[in-house]
């Protein structure tokens, strides 16, 4: 009801005003009171909302904080500051604020000169964002404040190509077996290398190649990398070391390594060992043949003495026979046989052991090999596991085990069923006796 008569009343006002309104114009008489004095709100008796009230701004603010600069080498840059209040009555500061970047604490005014020589020393880089921190303060109020930041990164048109520089000379020389290590340095230019890629002109396997600057390169010469059927004993193998940036510039970065034949020292110690045991085993062959030929020569000759002494009891006794005075015939008789009998038992000697001539050159023979043998196996023995004669080493020894036998090779050799063991045959060949039998005497 009450919105009704309102709208109503406005009407009816309305109407009431426009005449009015139409009566001035026709009279040309306008009175300075007469809109204001029927106005709706007056009419209405209405007043203005007091929440449509604005209320001043007091919070305060950085009114044009940039929060990413980029910045070119060699500029300067100049900004103004500013905030929604009185400035004299705040003032600026920065925190871990980069060389040269300054403030004025009073005004805001932020400064900065890109001097070259900032990133000569290393003070700053290209294509680093740097994260500053900017705050404004009260002087009156410290806790009406602001803390804020901003990013600034430098770049540069003069683009310096970052180098790859290995420890190493450009040049060395290795031999089969051997280790190589060095490590993949960087001069850093404009742009970081972030990657670096390795090649080489011929295969290679079990290495270690760098991905990053300041890796290291590991590689251990094989033994087979120079073959047998080269003519060549030598090999040049290039590795290249391919630095790259993020904007895919590249340098790159080259190591010749003069790879000569060497001695694979495990192989050739195991074909020394193997030479060395088999001269071993062909002079234990021989002594035990040695052992057998001289005791067969030492039972011919106690066989023979046997006969020669008999032969000599027979022809002493006829001898005794016939010089004893005897009136019997018998003493002159049996005198007369008994040297007959010492004259036959000589044949029987010699049939039944004949004089072992060839058996006595052979053991002479054999045991002046065992002792050349030996001799040249100790004279060319190791003298460690890396001996650089181990070649010419092994192959001397080749040759005289190879001399020897074809030597020998009209002699049948023995082989120890057993029944000796290798320390008994030893001792029967470094007898005294043995030795001073055979014995090499010089002639005056």
């Amino acid at each position: 009801m009450r919105n009704s008569f309102l709208l109503i009343l406005g009407i009816l006002i309305g109407q009431l005003a426009f005449a009015q309104q139409t009566d001035t114009l026709k009279t040309g008489i306008v009175k300075p009171d007469t809109l204001y004095q029927h106005s709706i709100y007056d009419s209405l008796k209405l007043t203005p909302r007091q929440d449509s009230i604005i209320v001043a701004d007091t919070v305060l603010r950085i009114l044009n904080l940039n929060p990413y600069f980029n910045l070119h080498v060699d500029s300067v840059l100049t900004y103004d500051l500013q905030i929604n209040k009185e400035s004299p009555k705040y003032f600026w500061f920065l925190k871990n604020a980069i060389v040269g970047l300054k403030i004025n604490k009073d005004n805001g005014m932020l400064t900065f000169n890109a001097e070259k020589s900032y990133f000569r020393s290393g003070k700053l880089k290209y294509d680093v964002e740097y994260n500053v921190k900017l705050g404004v303060q009260n002087v009156d109020n410290p806790l009406e404040r602001i803390d804020t930041g901003f990013t600034i990164v430098f770049y540069n048109t003069e683009i310096n190509i970052s180098k790859v520089k290995p420890s190493v000379s450009n040049m060395l020389f290795l031999d089969e077996g051997d280790s190589v290590s060095f490590q993949v340095q960087c001069e850093t230019g404009t742009f970081p290398i972030e990657t670096i890629q390795m090649g080489s002109n011929m295969p290679m396997k079990n290495y270690k190649a760098p991905t990053r600057c300041d890796d290291f390169f590991s590689w251990t010469v094989p033994f087979d990398f120079i073959k047998e059927g080269d003519t060549a004993k030598q090999k040049v193998l290039t590795l290249q070391f391919i630095g790259t940036d993020k904007f895919f510039n590249k340098d790159t970065a080259s190591v010749r390594l003069i790879i000569k034949d060497g001695i694979n020292y495990p192989l050739r110690t195991m074909e020394f060992n193997k030479i060395s045991e088999d001269i071993d085993r062909y002079i234990n062959q021989l002594k035990f043949t040695f052992k057998q030929l001289d005791r067969q020569i030492k039972r011919t000759k106690n066989s023979r003495t046997t006969f020669d002494l008999t032969s000599a009891s027979t022809a002493l006794g006829g001898t005794i026979a016939t010089s004893i005075n005897s009136n019997t015939g018998n003493s002159n008789t049996l005198g007369k046989v008994l040297p007959s009998v010492g004259v036959a038992l000589v044949p029987v000697k010699e049939a039944v052991s004949p004089q072992k001539i060839q058996e006595q050159n052979t053991t002479t023979q054999i045991r002046s090999v065992i002792k050349r043998l030996q001799y040249l196996q100790s004279d060319n023995s190791v003298v460690s596991e890396r001996d650089p004669d181990v070649i010419a080493k092994t192959k001397k020894l080749k040759d005289e085990l190879k001399q020897a036998q074809t030597q020998l090779i009209d002699i049948p050799i023995m082989d120890n069923d057993g029944t000796e063991t290798n320390k008994s045959i030893d001792k029967y060949f470094n007898d005294p006796k043995v030795n001073k039998k055979y014995r090499t005497t010089s002639k005056k």
